[in-house]
């Protein structure tokens, strides 16, 4: 499971012109799940977004958490992070995992998330093809991938 993580001062998807979502200060979060991911990935991944201390305390310093700072999490499903580039120009995407194991995963990530940090989680649509906007607070980016945990 590969995770961009952007610190935001806002954040929101649009489908077909409608907005699905939006959040102010918090995270956005482009998830990728691939075909050997397990729930104990989306466990790890959750617990460490939840307790990501980025965001500025009294004295300027990025010591708080996402709970901390009363921040909220938008999470897009993402299966090109997974894209492998290889060989040649056109990137290949076959460790994406396949809809049927991506979208429970996904919704899993969502609960698992939603509780560690004691708030709903915004989405967007598995699949739909959608229109991100944000403002990246920073800029703030973390890379977390549950295959490089240490």
């Amino acid at each position: 499971m590969r995770a961009v993580i952007q610190r935001v001062s806002t954040a929101s998807v649009a489908i077909n012109g409608d907005m699905k979502s939006a959040i102010g200060i918090g995270f956005m979060v482009l998830l990728g799940i691939e075909a050997a991911d397990t729930e104990e990935d989306a466990e790890w991944l959750c617990g460490k977004i939840a307790q990501l201390r980025v965001f500025a305390d009294d004295a300027g310093l990025m010591n708080k958490s996402l709970k901390e700072a009363d921040g909220e999490v938008l999470v897009v499903s993402q299966f090109t992070l997974h894209a492998s580039y290889k060989k040649g120009n056109r990137p290949s995407f076959i460790k994406a995992a396949r809809p049927e194991q991506a979208i429970p995963l996904y919704e899993y990530f969502i609960k698992t998330l939603s509780q560690a940090i004691e708030k709903p989680v915004a989405t967007g649509t598995f699949g739909a093809d959608m229109k991100v906007a944000l403002v990246n607070d920073g800029p703030v980016t973390i890379i977390m991938d549950t295959k490089n945990k240490e």
